[in-house]
């Protein structure tokens, strides 16, 4: 899904801008590749800049309750410095390396209701327009796959994942948000907790793991349950189903000597399910049911991003 939109700032007559990413969900810390289509106006105009950026959208919890935003969390130049003549269309290639963290919005080719997109701006003659934007699909490392995978094959199933804004302490996180991925406990503890929360962390050298159980305030609050933090490598190959095991017995022992009666634990606080949840995916014996800058922006973002995603924005341009 691609939309071309006129340059507003430069009124009838300039050019257009058409990104095509290319086909395929792409990889925390690879390479997302692609090319922005110009297409030239009634006029010749300098092109600047050519500028890609990140955006998801993002929770972020507070006194007064909860509220959605959208954060900006890479940007990049990837062209500009030349005349586009009237009429004329050019083709820039370009390659954008992910952050390391970036959330992954599948899993076995299922959505999980994760919002990411990328923006591409255009600086045309000292003024700036939000030309484009498309949706982003990232696909798990090999090692975060077989991490869920594990969750899979014990008896644990999806619930929904988000993405919350702040920071884990006691982690190496660099974005201003984390993903989180909540599960359904697997028969043999869903007597003690109400779900699970996998929170991953991927960095060069491998991948912080955090687990948490029965979430109290979130993780950037006081009273937050303790958490079970793992660091695995990227290569590592183990008894994934075993390792994964050992985790959530570590945190549910924790857990039930730290607070005493395991049937006490607070419910986690709603969130919005993706869509089609509790469809089965077929992944080997796993079976895991899949449903599927610096800060938040202004209001006017919130909504261009969420009326984007939800397939409005060929409306708002038939009404313009």
């Amino acid at each position: 899904m691609v939309f071309k939109r006129l340059l507003g700032s430069l009124g009838v007559g300039g050019p257009t801008v058409d990104t095509v990413l290319d086909p395929g969900p792409a990889l925390p810390g690879g390479t997302l590749g692609g090319q922005v289509l110009l297409k030239g106006g009634s006029a010749d105009f300098d092109i600047e800049q050519i500028t890609l950026e990140l955006v998801a959208r993002v929770e972020a919890e507070h006194a007064d309750g909860e509220s959605e935003g959208v954060v900006a969390f890479e940007r990049v130049t990837v062209g500009g410095g030349f005349r586009l003549a009237a009429g004329e269309e050019r083709s820039v290639p370009f390659g954008l390396v992910l952050p390391w963290e970036t959330p992954i919005t599948e899993l076995y080719g299922q959505p999980l209701g994760v919002v990411l997109g990328v923006r591409t701006e255009l600086s045309i003659a000292g003024a700036r327009d939000k030309g484009d934007l498309d949706p982003l699909a990232v696909a798990p490392l090999p090692v975060q796959e077989a991490v869920l995978e594990a969750f899979g094959q014990l008896g644990f199933g999806f619930r929904s994942a988000d993405l919350e804004y702040g920071h884990i302490g006691g982690t190496g996180q660099l974005l201003p948000f984390y993903q989180e991925v909540e599960l359904t406990p697997s028969p043999r503890y869903a007597h003690q907790v109400n779900e699970i929360e996998v929170t991953f962390l991927a960095g060069p050298g491998g991948v912080e793991v955090v687990l948490e159980a029965d979430k109290r305030g979130g993780l950037v609050s006081d009273g937050h349950d303790e958490l079970t933090h793992v660091t695995v490598g990227h290569d590592d190959s183990r008894d994934w189903n075993a390792e994964v095991d050992g985790w959530v017995r570590r945190l549910v022992e924790h857990r039930a000597s730290s607070y005493g009666d395991p049937h006490s634990g607070a419910s986690h606080h709603g969130h919005h399910s993706g869509p089609g949840v509790g469809t089965a995916v077929a992944a080997g014996a796993a079976g895991l049911a899949v449903g599927v800058a610096g800060g938040l922006v202004a209001a006017e973002v919130v909504d261009e991003v969420g009326d984007f995603f939800e397939g409005e924005e060929d409306e708002e341009d038939e009404e313009e």
